[in-house]
């Protein structure tokens, strides 16, 4: 029976560039504020009949009456403050955003390289766009914006909701089937290109053997794209990392 592949890392680069997240929840909405109804005047009783002449002394001159004031006008309400608009969170096609002529300069830092192979340069650079709609890049990956996730061919690399602890899974063979999960969310991440707010870091799983398992984390910055790429292989719960990408520079532009 043959193992599951393992996930590809440097070409992980074309198969994923971009994520982060901290969703600002739509403010409620104010209620409008409304005067207090005043309560009803309380009814005046009815004066006393007058005595009769003959029995009543001389009524003292009443002394004069007040001027009436004139009563002060109640405020007019407020009106409430406007909702703030909604603050929309990125979506999935700003975590990797996809044109021809974007670019990505990533250094090669991997681990399992000896240190006189680390520091390669390594280019990613979308070329076309395909007649159905799929990005082709110079590592001969192919994605596009599909709904709310980013796929490949055969995958979805960075799926909606961006909310830390979402699974979803993609069938890429008879015998392979790689789980993804959103590992973090609102990380900030230094690389030398600069340092990237609210990433989104999607770990995938793809089992290989009972005890082995192999690990892409793929870390994306809003409007940038991946920013860092790392490779696992876990053996018997034994960690041995591989692949190491940060990016150096990038060249992003808007999709038509």
């Amino acid at each position: 029976m043959r193992s599951a592949p393992a996930l590809r890392p440097v070409t992980a680069v074309s198969l994923a560039l971009a994520l982060a997240c901290a969703h600002a929840p739509e403010a409620p909405a104010t209620a409008e504020a409304r005067p207090t109804p005043l309560p009803p005047a309380a009814a005046q009783p009815s004066p006393p009949p007058a005595a009769p002449p003959a029995a009543a002394p001389p009524a003292a001159p009443a002394p004069p009456r007040p001027a009436a004031r004139a009563d002060r006008a109640s405020p007019a309400p407020r009106a409430a403050p406007a909702a703030p608009p909604r603050n929309e969170p990125p979506g999935p096609g700003e975590y990797f955003p996809l044109a021809v002529g974007n670019e990505w300069v990533y250094l090669d830092q991997s681990p399992a390289l000896p240190a006189s192979g680390r520091g390669v340069r390594r280019t990613v650079r979308i070329l076309e766009r395909t007649a159905d709609g799929f990005f082709r890049d110079s590592e001969r990956g192919e994605l596009r914006v599909d709904g709310a996730c980013v796929r490949d061919r055969l995958r979805r690399l960075l799926c909606q909701p961006f909310t830390q602890g979402a699974t979803w899974s993609s069938v890429v063979s008879v015998s392979s089937t790689e789980r993804y999960e959103i590992a973090a969310t609102d990380e900030s991440v230094e690389t030398p290109a600069g340092r990237f707010d609210r990433c989104v870091r999607v770990r995938a799983h793809n089992r290989a053997t009972a005890d082995t398992d192999h690990v892409l984390e793929i870390t994306y910055a809003p409007r940038v794209g991946p920013v860092r790429i790392e490779t696992y292989v876990v053996v018997g719960g034994r960690i041995t990392p591989q692949v190491k990408a940060l990016l150096e520079s990038f060249r992003v532009g808007v999709a038509p």
